[in-house]
């Protein structure tokens, strides 16, 4: 058995295509980000008045979640259709159909009829919404990150990739500015009445210009690389055909350390983003600006978090800082959570607590997903795998952890249960970049995942030593 590389000359890219490709991947990431923490906040601190009324402040809290996680059942749904379309027709086609889909259902949101004006049927259309664009929403970030990863040169994968990571931090910080503004100049009564729609509405601004630029976008080379060879087109083609089964994908190592690396990031954000948000001010009574404001100043303070991880990566390896930051992560948790849920501290304590565990756990993370999932995979399975394993991690750590946590609080009277979750999720992610091989510069074009790629590799140095 042999790791399998094409032979075909890599079609050349210019400076000019990798800054379209770079914005385009950021420009899709944000948007996605801007609906992730439009929502995430708008469920945690107003949706529950609007399409649950009728409910308990603690139910009312959970069913938002609840909705929430709705749109995290579909994407891993839309991760393995469009995943798969994508390692078969092509990244560009898929990047333009998911950044559609998701754009248009972020507006439709905005102009959603409440609860008070259609009863019951607005909580289900807003599920609807939900549904359809984390159909779109299950591949944009691995595909962008995917093709960004396809472009960029060996040596600098890390720092270029982090634009990819940086969208999130663009989509997150523009999102909290927005809710933080509504909440500034507006009442409640007007927030309720009208205010909420407005950021959902806005997002139509970005969804125009990330389109525009993704029909002028040219196609990935390691992709034109792998459907132009003709010498090794059946090899490729077989393994395509094995690797795209479920089957294959479940046994893969390579798939199983991408899916725990994603769920410490994706269970840590969940956790701090979503849920802590609206813990804070529904549970605790908190002024809703001490989350609000603390996110936004935690995302542009990330400006600076995640280009330097992602040009670290590319210098010491993708491992080290993975285990650094989960290890971080762990010894974090309890003394900025018990700093943050005590309402004696100095609200600037309080912040900047948010701020840390944000930065470290969340952002920290997220700067080494991208290009470390994409480096993991092989080149015609790369899109599928790392959208599923992406994905997968998000439904329990992200869909469904915001749920679990309101449930366990609210049942134990206690926080608790916000530190002993963030640990869990921190320590799927040390063990899985711990055992995970070295990644950087891996050559993208190989048709084998990493993990079975360099166990074939040991067993054929084995086999000729002897």
């Amino acid at each position: 058995m042999n790791t399998t590389s094409l032979n075909t000359a890599q079609p050349e890219r210019s400076t000019s295509d990798l800054v379209k490709a770079a914005v385009s991947g950021w420009l899709g990431t944000a948007l996605e980000f801007m609906d992730f923490q439009l929502y995430s906040l708008g469920a945690a601190l107003v949706f529950h008045e609007i399409f649950f009324p009728e409910q308990s402040a603690a139910m009312a809290l959970i069913l938002a979640m609840g909705t929430y996680g709705a749109g995290y059942i579909a994407r891993i749904v839309g991760a393995f259709f469009f995943g798969r379309m994508g390692d078969t027709i092509g990244r560009k086609k898929v990047l333009f159909i998911t950044i559609t889909m998701m754009g248009i259902c972020t507006t439709l949101i905005g102009v959603l009829p409440t609860y008070a004006q259609i009863g019951i049927f607005a909580p289900l259309l807003l599920v609807l919404l939900r549904i359809i664009q984390g159909l779109g929403a299950g591949a944009e970030i691995s595909g962008a990150g995917t093709m960004l990863a396809e472009y960029a040169p060996k040596g600098k994968r890390g720092i270029i990739s982090s634009l990819v990571a940086m969208g999130t931090n663009c989509g997150t910080l523009s999102a909290t500015a927005i809710w933080a503004v509504m909440f500034f100049f507006l009442s409640k009564e007007e927030l309720l009445a009208w205010g909420w729609r407005v950021p959902f509405l806005a997002s139509v601004v970005v969804m125009i210009f990330a389109i525009w630029l993704r029909l002028n976008l040219k196609e990935s080379p390691v992709f034109e690389k792998v459907a132009d060879d003709t010498d090794n087109a059946a090899a490729a083609k077989v393994a395509m055909d094995k690797t795209h089964s479920l089957g294959a994908m479940f046994t893969s190592k390579s798939f199983w350390l991408a899916t725990g690396l994603r769920f410490g990031q994706a269970g840590n954000s969940g956790l701090i983003q979503t849920f802590l948000a609206g813990y804070l001010v529904q549970t605790l009574l908190f002024e809703k600006a001490i989350p609000t404001d603390a996110l936004m100043i935690s995302s542009a303070i990330g400006f600076i978090t995640i280009p330097f991880l992602g040009w670290l990566s590319d210098k010491i390896g993708r491992r080290v800082p993975y285990i650094i930051i989960s290890i971080s992560s762990i010894v974090l948790a309890w003394p900025m959570i018990s700093m943050i849920v005590d309402k004696s501290n100095d609200v600037n304590v309080i912040m900047a607590s948010i701020i840390v565990i944000h930065n470290v756990a969340v952002l920290g993370l997220f700067a080494l997903e991208n290009i470390t999932m994409a480096e993991m995979f092989g080149a015609r399975n790369r899109f599928t795998r790392m959208a599923i394993s992406k994905e997968a991690g998000g439904l329990i750590a992200v869909g469904f952890g915001p749920v679990l946590a309101g449930i366990f609080v609210n049942m134990t009277g206690s926080w608790w249960p916000i530190v002993v979750m963030m640990i869990a999720y921190s320590a799927i992610g040390l063990i899985s970049a711990i055992v995970m091989p070295e990644v950087k510069d891996r050559d993208l074009s190989e048709l084998e995942d990493a993990a079975e790629a360099k166990g074939a590799s040991a067993i054929i140095k084995g086999v000729r030593s002897y």
